[in-house]
């Protein structure tokens, strides 16, 4: 695989790992069938990714895993300890990270020069911040997953898709 179908398989298998995660707060009749069209979707998008053709070495994405994703990933965990262990509001937890993921897409967006991500971040960041706003309202960790983890996951399971039509 070259590093751009590597860098859209890991968002594929985010927006997995959020949707599945999250569906748990949803009734079992809702819960199962998003996550049987989660799995779907992103085995579809395992074989788009595979069977596509994308740029070689010269135009690939800068280093992945450089310090500037040691620092997101530093303030992520960051963030939830305070919000687990100081504020006690561990159903902020899901809309932290989709706010620091969807933020840390503008920075990938500059990087690797792609600047069609910062519509992704912009909507991953918009669910984080509105999680958050939820919990700190009160609302049910049902409201604060669906919209501040499934719709993320949607989101990234979209984008991927999207990628594939304009590479």
């Amino acid at each position: 695989m070259t590093s751009h179908q590597t860098g859209r398989l890991i968002g594929a298998i985010f927006g997995l790992v959020f949707i599945v995660a999250n569906a748990g707060t949803l009734p079992t009749a809702a819960a199962v069938p998003l996550r049987l069209l989660a799995i779907a979707w992103f085995l579809w998008l395992f074989i788009a990714l595979r069977r596509a053709r994308m740029p070689r070495a010269g135009s690939a994405a800068p280093r992945m895993f450089g310090r500037g994703y040691v620092l997101v990933v530093a303030a992520a965990l960051a963030g939830v300890l305070v919000i687990n262990l100081v504020l006690h509001v561990p159903q902020a937890t899901v809309a932290w990270i989709s706010l620091v993921v969807g933020l840390h897409f503008f920075g990938l967006a500059v990087v690797w020069r792609r600047p069609s991500l910062r519509l992704l971040a912009a909507t991953m960041a918009a669910c984080g911040a509105a999680g958050l706003v939820l919990a700190a309202c009160g609302a049910s960790l049902t409201v604060i997953a669906t919209v501040a983890g499934i719709a993320p996951g949607a989101l990234l399971l979209g984008s991927v898709a999207w990628s594939l039509r304009t590479p």
